[in-house]
């Protein structure tokens, strides 16, 4: 399948009503704010310029963090737009990621039942957007399957983990990743030490930032993407980047 790059991603597929993309990290998918930095949305845009002219729009069908890289679904108009609204509605869209992870999972395959809330809701939390597992949070279930360990001069431990969201919460993988003490690589917010987070918004990436994180980004990926809905079968891959792939020696 031929790659075409664009601002910082790549084209995975494209047709008259949808196109798939690799977006990289840390690109933002929407904008925060007015004068902020460019997006996906932004390259998106500029891209598919004749498309909106002529009456189409860019719908974001699935949404990954800034620092999460990997397959991103995209609608050029509003018919394919319900069409996979309604597939992820209707959980008719697979999605599979991969995570390298500090220590070793002493299970092959794993899949979690654990319930999310936002933290602040039941205790005190320096940051607002924190997730955490509790009884009280919405269902949460998640598979997982270990694909690699292997030890890394400096950061120790690691392991390839594939993850399966059978459900859609905000941060799922790198909470439920967290709570089995198995925090992803480079995870501000839910890796080894959440200050790191407040520290990067202060300061940005600092050589003291990357002596506790040892990654800029956080190492999960969007690997795979599997679409069966009524009248449409699709599924999308890309491989993790080389910055990924690299701590696995």
């Amino acid at each position: 399948m031929q790659h075409a790059h664009n601002q910082d991603f790549s084209i995975i597929d494209e047709t008259d009503d949808y196109i798939v993309v690799d977006k990289p990290a840390p690109l933002q998918i929407h904008p925060g704010s007015l004068h902020g930095a460019p997006t996906l949305w932004h390259g998106l845009r500029d891209l598919l310029a004749y498309e909106m002219a002529n009456g189409g729009q860019v719908s974001i069908i699935n949404r990954l963090d800034r620092e999460t890289s990997g397959v991103v679904l995209v609608a050029k108009n509003a018919a394919w737009a319900r069409l996979f609204g309604i597939a992820m509605q209707e959980h008719q869209i697979r999605k599979t990621y991969h995570a390298i992870v500090h220590g070793w999972p002493e299970w092959e395959t794993l899949e979690l039942d654990a319930p999310i809330l936002r933290k602040g809701e039941v205790m005190e939390s320096p940051i607002w957007v924190r997730q955490a597992v509790h009884p009280d949070g919405t269902p949460c279930q998640t598979q997982f399957r270990t694909l690699r360990r292997c030890k890394h001069p400096r950061a120790g431990r690691l392991a390839l983990v594939e993850a399966r969201p059978l459900t859609g919460r905000m941060h799922q993988i790198r909470v439920h990743l967290s709570h089995l003490g198995l925090p992803i690589l480079g995870d501000k917010i839910y890796g080894l030490d959440e200050q790191c987070y407040l520290e990067f918004i202060e300061t940005g990436w600092t050589p003291a930032l990357e002596g506790r994180l040892f990654s800029s980004r956080q190492a999960l990926h969007s690997r795979r993407m599997e679409v069966s809905a009524p009248g449409f079968q699709g599924d999308w891959e890309c491989t993790p980047p080389a910055e990924m792939q690299s701590w696995l020696g």
